[in-house]
């Protein structure tokens, strides 16, 4: 395959992310998420940069030198945005051989579900910006959120059916033809389609990266339920099931983890999305999300299983959930070879 579309825990230039402000959605609990993004850049920038998009560098920059982040280490951009899951809006990086190549997905908000007409265009902008150095930006005329997708960066990638086959996304196209595009734009040589799995509210139809994480050593992390009496129960025992049936290109089966189950969570009426997959590998750490639960260690330690070799910090996402997203959702790696 020309390109290759590199793992998560490969080597990275920095953290993409979109500061929360008042013609967001989180207008009205901003005094709760914006520490939550002040605790996320203020461990990311420990091991390597960000890049943040905000309508306000100002006010964002007087905001993280007040809680004593170096500064040099966050790069602001001026630009607008609907909403800030940068994961599902920001570009998705490729290499051709050790040549990084931003690819520029369309962006329909889940489906038409939210606006999303300032979000799709953030990666131009920032490129156009020379937030990216000299990169090359590539735009594609297919609808794909980086939070469908996990890639082993060895050519196997693991998404959902529900997400990638949804006829909100790309009606034009069916599974085999999704599947010859994701070999012809990211190199993928085997696509492992989970066809079970949800979280009451997601609005992302099921992204992969609130269910099942690819890991080095052929290691799959999942979200795993073990409540006989929560409606999650059944579809989880399914996804189990199918990853039992996966295998690597060599033909091995993946070594399972499972993480634990957090305690449902509401806002009102509404069951929020909490889930310990929606972790972010960077240089040297992982960052776990956290949700003021008895079983918080138990993830952190069990991440801990599948990257022994980086620190793990938990990180309070109890507000972001808030807002049907957790701490990978609002986050994107620029792998390494971009200059920022």
């Amino acid at each position: 395959m020309p390109y290759r579309l590199p793992a998560e825990w490969e080597a990275q230039s920095g953290i993409l992310l979109a500061w929360p402000h008042t013609a967001t959605d989180w207008a009205e609990l901003l005094e709760l998420v914006e520490p939550v993004y002040i605790n996320i850049i203020k461990e990311i920038t420990r091991f390597q940069p960000c890049v943040v998009a905000t309508p306000d560098p100002k006010s964002v920059l007087e905001r993280l030198e007040a809680a004593g982040i170096p500064c040099d280490r966050v790069h602001l951009y001026p630009i607008q945005t609907n909403d800030t899951w940068t994961r599902d809006f920001g570009p998705v990086t490729v290499l051709d051989e050790n040549r990084p190549i931003l690819l520029d997905f369309g962006f329909n908000g889940w489906g038409l579900k939210f606006a999303s007409n300032l979000d799709n265009q953030v990666t131009r902008l920032l490129h156009e910006s020379g937030a990216f150095g000299d990169i090359e930006r590539r735009t594609i005329g297919m609808v794909l959120e980086g939070g469908s997708l996990e890639s082993d960066g060895c050519g196997t990638l693991l998404t959902t059916a529900e997400c990638l086959l949804n006829p909100n996304r790309n009606p034009h196209l069916n599974r085999e033809e999704i599947e010859e595009q994701l070999q012809h734009l990211l190199g993928a040589e085997q696509v492992l389609w989970l066809e079970n799995g949800y979280l009451k509210g997601d609005d992302t139809d099921s992204h992969i990266d609130t269910l099942a994480r690819l890991c080095p050593n052929n290691t799959i992390l999942f979200q795993g339920c073990d409540d006989e009496n929560d409606e999650h129960y059944s579809p989880f025992i399914a996804m189990v099931d199918e990853l039992k049936r996966f295998r690597t290109r060599n033909g091995a089966p993946y070594r399972l983890l499972p993480l634990p189950w957090p305690q449902p969570r509401y806002e009102g009426n509404d069951r929020l999305p909490a889930t310990y997959a929606n972790f972010l590998v960077i240089n040297g750490a992982v960052l776990v999300p956290t949700y003021d639960d008895p079983r918080d260690q138990v993830a952190l330690d069990i991440v801990a299983k599948a990257y022994p070799d980086r620190e793990i910090i938990g990180i309070d996402c109890l507000p972001l959930i808030r807002q049907h997203g957790s701490l990978h959702c609002i986050t994107m790696q620029i792998p390494e070879g971009v200059s920022l």
